[in-house]
């Protein structure tokens, strides 16, 4: 299987396979030029040779190619792990970080590089993402959310992210979504009208937002979603009405013999 750019090293040198010291490999069709090869510039064709090589991933710990080092990594010998988390490419040290033990990733918390954390932030266990909850990253911290216990999310109800914010309204226990109820995004708004004690509906069904009243009308309680067929838009008008019929509430006898869709 051949294909891609011409088999050269990193450095862009043509590959001499008999000064290799993998030319062993070469009779036994377990590596070739083109298509599998440990020092190919060329990351399909790294990653071929150590699928098909494993036991050689130790021996390239130290490859001065980046993308040698990163493959190699990920089938390495754990054991042989630990000095990468300080290896000079990010992409190494992120494959690093989530193969060893937790114990020993925390060591790359304060990572330079966003790539690790993320890696951190998708792997280590709960109890050790909150650290991650205030990386200055906000993906960084959009991956810890997602997956943090959602008893420390109010820590993030005022983060500077919307898109957090959100995710946060959509995870946190309601009864920590009263801040959330005047925030600035419409999106959060609407995640809050999904969730929050329907009694607590009452200020967003005056929401600037369509979304957000259409929202409090598809949850509100019998008082509240008479008082939204009254609402400027039909959508909202509408969805008021289902919602009488829903719970079986009957609406005033004016609204009832009214186009609700005005």
């Amino acid at each position: 299987m051949t294909g891609g750019p011409d088999p050269v090293d990193w450095q862009g040198t043509a590959l001499d396979c008999a000064a290799c010291r993998f030319s062993g490999l070469l009779a036994r069709r377990q590596c070739g030029p083109g298509w599998s090869c440990a020092f190919d510039r060329y990351a399909a064709r790294i990653a071929r040779f150590f699928m098909m090589n494993p036991d050689t991933a130790d021996s390239c710990l130290d490859d001065p190619y980046s993308e040698t080092r990163a493959h190699a990594a990920r089938i390495a010998n754990i054991f042989r792990l630990r000095p990468l988390l300080n290896d000079p490419d990010p992409g190494v040290r992120a494959v690093a970080a989530v193969r060893l033990p937790a114990a020993q990733s925390k060591a790359a918390l304060d990572d330079p590089d966003r790539e690790v954390r993320i890696a951190l932030a998708w792997r280590m266990p709960f109890a050790d993402l909150v650290p991650l909850l205030r990386d200055p990253d906000p993906f960084v911290r959009q991956v810890a959310a997602r997956r943090a216990d959602p008893g420390v999310l109010p820590i993030l109800t005022r983060d500077p992210a919307p898109e957090i914010r959100k995710l946060v309204a959509e995870r946190v226990a309601p009864r920590w979504l009263g801040p959330l109820i005047v925030d600035p995004d419409p999106a959060v708004r609407r995640a809050v009208a999904h969730r929050i004690d329907p009694a607590r509906l009452g200020p967003l069904a005056e929401d600037s937002d369509l979304r957000v009243r259409h929202a409090v009308a598809e949850r509100a309680g019998a008082a509240l979603a008479r008082r939204l067929l009254d609402d400027p838009e039909a959508p909202v008008r509408q969805a008021a009405a289902d919602r009488l019929a829903e719970i079986g509430a009957a609406a005033p006898p004016a609204e009832r013999n009214s186009d609700v869709d005005g």
